[in-house]
């Protein structure tokens, strides 16, 4: 189901970057506040909740050598902590947004007023909390790393017989990955297999912050994600974490792939004014071969084709045989549309648009000016 709050977001994965450090993460929500403000996008700054006290089990609190549990002791704040950055999300005009890893992290989602739940990809298949989230009725979006045509199957149908929002992020989960890894043709597979979705892209690459941005906004991702931190109290930046100026760059990129796509691809682009005019400068002109009388009907021996276009003359897409000249044409003058008995009416759309292209043989530096570039 697509929702408009998941097209053209970004989503700020803040992640473990506020290494348990509440003024850590309010200067990073402060930092890339400047950065969407000032780049005019929409962008969600993302938390991870855990209610660590459950969340680890009691026998293995103490085993600081298991990585994943070390780091959960290491970054964990209080809710009240989590409520001051939710509170400055909203001031510095981003979306809320979390990914909680249990149940009670839900209910704080709902708490904490948080407008966005992320699935992350190592939760794509936990029917416990999926379900959890799922009574929330907040708009959702998932990650795809590691999945299986099944589970996304599985997790599309669920949100969808809900009417539940559901945008799906392409996203490998190798950190940091390379640009060999990035698959970003999986877009285009995601969009064909859940047309009914928004399709986002979830990168961790560390060398690029423009190309991917572009190749992916073209391939229809509307959703943005990436892991962001700031360089302070003396952290190392994991390699696949962005800083402010490298956002910076990815958001200016996201503004360059806009222009350069153009607008929808559900439609026939509509050309604009100095298109037409320049490719009416390379049609051909009727002109008379030879001294043609008022009331001659003319026919293909009468005539010949050949540039500049002259204002008010007929070109190669409008002669047709039969037509009746009400005014006699010299040789090698050009046959105007006007001096024509056309079905067309002097003050048609047609006669006015013949009127206006082509060059004015009166002025002499329009045809240099206006003339086509060969290319």
């Amino acid at each position: 189901m697509r929702a408009s709050i998941f097209d053209n977001l970004f989503v700020l994965e803040m992640a473990n970057n506020h290494w348990g450090r509440v003024e850590r993460g309010l200067k990073i929500i402060a930092d890339y506040g400047k950065v969407v403000r000032y780049n005019n996008v929409r962008a969600a700054m993302k938390f991870q909740f855990r209610d660590v006290g459950r969340f680890i089990h009691k026998d293995f609190r103490h085993r600081t050598d298991i990585r994943y549990i070390k780091k959960t002791l290491d970054t964990e704040l209080s809710w009240d902590d989590y409520q001051k950055m939710t509170q400055a999300v909203r001031n510095a005009s981003m979306i809320s947004m979390a990914t909680p890893f249990d149940e009670v992290s839900v209910e704080k989602c709902v708490e904490l007023g948080i407008q966005i739940i992320k699935i992350a990809s190592s939760d794509i298949k936990d029917w416990f909390l999926i379900e959890k989230i799922a009574t929330t009725g907040k708009p959702v979006i998932i990650s795809t790393g590691g999945s299986s045509l099944r589970d996304l199957d599985d997790i599309v149908s669920f949100f969808g017989k809900r009417n539940i929002p559901l945008a799906i992020n392409h996203c490998v989960s190798i950190y940091p990955s390379e640009d060999s890894e990035l698959e970003i043709n999986q877009i285009d597979f995601l969009r064909a297999r859940y047309p009914e979705n928004v399709i986002g892209f979830s990168s961790h690459e560390y060398h690029d912050w423009h190309n991917s941005m572009l190749v992916a906004y073209a391939k229809g991702a509307r959703t943005f994600e990436r892991h962001v931190d700031i360089e302070a109290d003396g952290i190392a930046v994991s390699p696949y974490c962005s800083l402010p100026e490298q956002v910076d760059s990815w958001f200016k990129a996201f503004h360059k792939a806009q222009e350069l796509c153009g607008g929808s691809a559900a439609a026939k682009r509509v050309p604009p004014e100095k298109e037409v005019r320049y490719l009416d400068g390379l049609v051909r002109g009727v002109y008379a071969k030879r001294d043609l009388p008022a009331g001659h009907i003319l026919t293909d021996e009468d005539v010949y084709l050949a540039v500049p276009l002259q204002k008010g003359q007929i070109s190669c897409r409008e002669m047709m045989k039969g037509e009746v000249l009400i005014n006699a044409v010299a040789q090698d003058a050009p046959v105007a549309f006007r001096n024509i008995d056309s079905p067309y009416g002097a003050d048609s759309a047609l006669a006015r648009m013949i009127d206006q292209r082509g060059i004015d043989p009166e002025a002499p530096n329009e045809a240099a000016r206006t003339a086509p570039r060969l290319v």
